[in-house]
């Protein structure tokens, strides 16, 4: 077994959860005998099963692949559970197994060994915010039924999956927040784990902000000058701080490295954690909030990294709330359809989703300024046959809610009249999805919560001596705009789905357009404020610095997770050459990095409509 592979399975073990250490033994590279025929079969089959799943989620909440993980040994109760699954299912599993390809391995030292080569060392303390299927959620609650999960983690671990399994309404009743008040329903307590093993690994062997902070402790980073800010991302932002006061807690943190350390603080975000970022740099400074005062950002932060920022949200958001589905899904294979139906219901799934006020944080921001109108859009393609401005299309309605296509606040519309009152209450209470044109419209946000996540209506902090960098993957196709049909259903008023049916040469594929952007985040999201808003003056008035590095996404064929090129949403945090960039920004080299460019992000950013006054 090389060295790779043996400190890749200590580690495994060593950041694995008690109930899933059974989960994560080693593998011989050369069995001394073969297993018998039918067990083998049986484990691999349920393997795949909970992998299906396990995908299906990382899918819905903005991810796109997964390892599939081989595993010697198994939950006690696995014979059980594979007696209520169909031979057929289980001979496709097998099959699908055979087919699959290993994992390439790359050395996770060689970019902090090369940079330490050239000099590169420990600098600014550094910050680390993830996104929003990153931290592991954990039970805490001691009442029963609670009690039989304290201190499991029911989101980011195979006790997830399990409990899914075994007792899918308990886990609904869990991992769903109240629905008037957005926070804990009584008797439960979910909260975000906490340390580096809340990030690391999602579950056992699928990585997260593992190879970053292997590459950060080769050049001198540890606990005591890295520090990963978790955070229960299906809380509005506003009851981050009411219930968990996160912000308090982060602000305190990056006083004190301040202090001690003596340098300035590097923030590290990813796809969600960038809004994160943005709402706490208004709540700092507010008196109301923080009251940190408007130079607070300036003496304390020195750098932004800014890592697949959803900063305008993302058209995938959207459908995760409207109907529960997504392209990920409505194309699945019979045999994830059977995993998918046999568990969680689209109807299901949508009903999640919304009982978390963080995940519609994402939904798309800046109107038809931004996204296009019913005859155009900013990221048109010449010949392309319709427009991207309609976000959800109708071949057919039998309702006065859709006489026409729609565009993205009108979708938005729609999504909050076929919602309960308690969604669209919760949603816009929270957030808010315009673009401010005047600079008196940005300094009356300043008092208004509900904007600081949306850069179009809240301006940058007055920070001149801070930079962000923006580092995002780019040509992976990514869902744009939807095909969408109407039901009539004798228990609900309205369903609305994808319609899969619809697949035509104009680039629709059952339902489905895709556009450009990291296959999860969409282009103009990642791209725009980045490479072209933050430079109009009533939204950076202290004219930050902003630096903008694209990364072509150039995966690995043989490697399910990409490989070191990838350019995917979630699997770039594994890129050896974001590893490079995030390391010499931490280690005080970032004025060395070079913008780059690789996309037509500047060419659609001088079409949307926003304007110098």
């Amino acid at each position: 077994m090389s060295s790779v592979r043996r400190r890749q399975v200590k580690h495994d073990k060593a950041h694995s959860s008690p109930d899933e250490d059974s989960l994560s033994q080693e593998i011989p590279e050369k069995p001394t005998h073969s297993p018998p025929r039918r067990p083998q079969k049986r484990r691999f089959g349920f393997v795949f099963i909970l992998g299906g799943m396990f995908g299906i989620f990382i899918a819905l909440f903005f991810a796109n692949k997964q390892d599939v993980i081989r595993l010697e040994s198994w939950m006690e109760n696995i014979d059980t559970l594979m007696d209520v699954i169909p031979q057929g299912i289980l001979k496709d599993a097998k099959e699908f197994t055979e087919h699959e390809r290993e994992t390439v391995s790359y050395d996770s030292f060689a970019v902090g060994l090369q940079l330490q080569s050239l000099g590169v060392e420990a600098k600014h303390p550094v910050v680390m915010i993830p996104g929003v299927i990153s931290t592991g959620l954990e039970s805490w609650g001691t009442r029963m039924p609670s009690r039989q999960y304290f201190r499991r983690r029911l989101w980011g671990s195979w006790s997830m999956m399990r409990a899914l399994v075994l007792d899918k309404a308990e886990w609904k009743n869990h991992i769903m927040l109240d629905k008037d008040t957005g926070l804990d329903p009584p008797g439960i307590k979910l909260r975000a784990a906490q340390g580096f093993d809340a990030t690391d690994f999602f579950i056992t062997g699928y990585w997260i902000w593992n190879k970053i902070l292997e590459n950060l402790a080769t050049i001198g980073y540890d606990p005591t000058n890295a520090f990963t800010a978790a955070y229960d991302w299906r809380l509005s932002y506003p009851n981050l701080e009411v219930r968990d006061q996160y912000f308090s807690r982060l602000k305190s943190y990056i006083e004190t490295a301040v202090d001690v350390g003596g340098e300035k603080v590097t923030l590290a975000s990813h796809s969600m954690g960038s809004q994160v970022v943005l709402y706490f740099f208004k709540w700092v400074e507010s008196p109301d909030h923080g009251d940190g005062g408007s130079d607070w950002v300036n003496k304390h932060i020195a750098s932004w990294i800014n890592i697949s920022g959803c900063m305008l949200g993302a058209v995938k958001g959207l459908t995760a709330v409207l109907s529960g589905e997504m392209r990920d899904t409505a194309q699945l294979n019979a045999f994830a359809v059977y995993g998918l139906e046999k568990f969680l219901s689209k109807e299901e799934r949508a009903e999640i989703f919304r009982a978390m006020p963080g995940i519609s944080s994402m939904l798309p921001k800046g109107g038809e300024a931004v996204w296009g109108n019913a005859t155009w859009a900013p990221d048109d393609q010449p010949g392309q046959g319709m427009t991207f401005g309609n976000l959800l299309n109708f071949r057919e309605t039998n309702s006065t809610l859709t006489r026409k296509n729609l565009t993205t606040p009108e979708s938005l519309s729609y999504l909050f009249d076929l919602s309960d009152d308690w969604y669209g209450k919760q949603v816009l209470s929270s957030y808010s999805h315009g673009v401010a044109h005047t600079i008196q419209e940005v300094e009356e946000n300043e008092k208004d919560p509900r904007t600081w996540l949306n850069p179009l209506e809240a301006r940058l902090p007055l920070a001149p001596d801070m930079k962000i960098y923006c580092f995002y993957g780019v040509g992976k196709p990514t869902e744009r705009s939807y095909f969408y049909q109407e039901e009539r259903d004798p228990l609900v008023n309205l369903n609305v789905s994808i319609d899969t049916t619809v697949t035509n040469s104009h680039g629709v594929d059952h339902g489905v357009v895709m556009g450009e952007g990291d296959g999860t985040v969409n282009l103009l999201s990642t791209g725009y404020m980045c490479s072209k808003g933050w430079n109009i003056k009533r939204y950076n008035p202290a004219g930050v610095k902003v630096k903008v590095y694209e990364m072509p996404h150039e995966p690995d064929r043989f490697s399910p997770r990409g490989g070191p090129n990838t350019g995917d949403h979630v699997d770039i945090l594994g890129r050896a050459s974001l590893n490079e960039l995030i390391l010499r920004v931490a280690g005080g080299h970032g004025d060395e990095i070079e913008e780059t460019f690789v996309s037509r992000i500047r060419e659609y950013a001088d079409r949307v409509q926003i304007y110098e006054e």
